[in-house]
């Protein structure tokens, strides 16, 4: 039976300025800066796309996210969705217990 694997997807980055140029500096090509305007649909765009396998995107993105979309990106295995803090102003952060049971399904216990 040939085995049937899914081609590795790309990478995307969604952020502000300055979070944009951080990526395109270190190489990655699909970077697209966005704005509050347009930040929602643009993450929307890409979760829906099949191109993309892991999607990182600005923490500010993630709070004008509806319940329901926050939802779907945090279940969400492909594309992964990766919430990083922005340069500038106040973020959330995903501690490695919560990300481990949202990505893995598993909970980490750490004996006392």
């Amino acid at each position: 039976m040939p085995e049937t694997r899914k081609e590795p997807g790309r990478t995307v980055v969604l952020g502000e300025r300055e979070l944009a140029i951080g990526f395109r500096l270190i190489g990655l090509k699909d970077v697209v800066e966005v704005t509050p305007e347009n930040a929602v649909a643009e993450f929307q765009r890409v979760m829906a796309s099949s191109e993309y396998s892991l999607v990182i995107a600005s923490q500010s993105i993630r709070v004008h996210l509806s319940d329901a979309q926050r939802t779907n990106a945090d279940a969400s295995l492909r594309p992964l969705a990766v919430f990083v803090p922005t340069p500038t102003g106040e973020f959330e952060v995903e501690s490695i217990n919560a990300l481990a049971k949202r990505v893995l399904g598993v909970t980490l216990s750490v004996p006392s």
